[in-house]
């Protein structure tokens, strides 16, 4: 599902969609040789953090989890949210804990000031929580963008992910990054290894995004069996998985860390 709790898309929704891509760009202007794997999670439901996160850490990976604080310690369609000592525990670990605006703002139904300043709330929360860089990169609630707000937020993150299917390439935009949902039950499923192929056959950045990670998920979410499948093939081709950040800081020539 690409437009997470949005219906079906207007005319007008596709031509706002389309003005949004093509709009204050900022290209990757690099190549990408070898393939990278970054698995991400919205909003973020505590099963993110209780059943999925440690697939990721028993490979030696970590995830990015785009958090909007507005959630904290609420329950939503998603089941329980996160709660603070989920954020800390994260980042204790070695997660990247990144920013998805304080109350979940859509980007296609708000002032770029608005919305700009609902996200240096967002990130001062985190903040005071300890975590010193939240502003890493920065993940579009619903998947819906407007050149105001990608030009608000530019100078502000490290990237812009959003949730139009496909794999990051040199010419991409890193105020639009392209993602692979973990969701859509078994057609979901063959739809994100058939990803994991193609990034082994032709290198890019492959980014995963999900929502919660449970049995009886909702309509964004997986099963922890269905990130199992999709962690086993990663492991299985041999792609290195590194956060938002650490892909950022190496496509910028920064040291970054390459999971043995």
């Amino acid at each position: 599902m690409s437009d997470i709790y949005q219906p079906a898309g207007s005319l007008f929704g596709k031509v706002r969609r389309l003005a949004a891509r093509a709009g204050v760009r900022r290209p990757i202007g690099v190549a990408i040789d070898e393939p990278i794997v970054s698995f991400t999670f919205d909003d973020f439901p505590r099963s993110a953090a209780l059943n999925g996160a440690p697939m990721l850490e028993k490979r030696g990976w970590r995830g990015t989890f785009y958090t909007a604080m507005g959630f904290l310690g609420t329950t939503t369609h998603l089941g329980e949210m996160m709660h603070r000592s989920d954020i800390e525990a994260l980042h204790a670990r070695g997660h990247e804990i990144a920013c998805h605006t304080y109350a979940h703002l859509d980007a296609s139904h708000c002032e770029a000031e608005v919305f700009a300043d609902d996200c240096e709330r967002n990130c001062a929360e985190l903040m005071d929580l300890g975590i010193l860089r939240p502003r890493t990169s920065f993940a579009f609630p619903y998947g819906e963008a407007s050149p105001a707000i990608k030009r608000a937020l530019q100078p502000r993150y490290g990237a812009l992910r959003g949730v139009r299917h496909g794999i990051n390439r040199k010419g991409d935009d890193l105020n639009l990054l392209k993602a692979v949902a973990l969701d859509g039950g078994k057609a979901g499923l063959e739809k994100a290894l058939r990803a994991i192929h193609e990034v082994r056959r032709e290198p890019g950045w492959l980014i995963f995004y999900g929502h919660d990670v449970r049995e009886n998920p909702s309509e964004w979410g997986c099963t922890p069996e269905f990130l199992a499948t999709i962690c086993a093939e990663v492991d299985a081709q041999d792609l290195p998985v590194l956060t938002v950040g650490e892909t950022l800081s190496m496509l910028s020539g920064a040291p970054a860390r390459i999971p043995a």
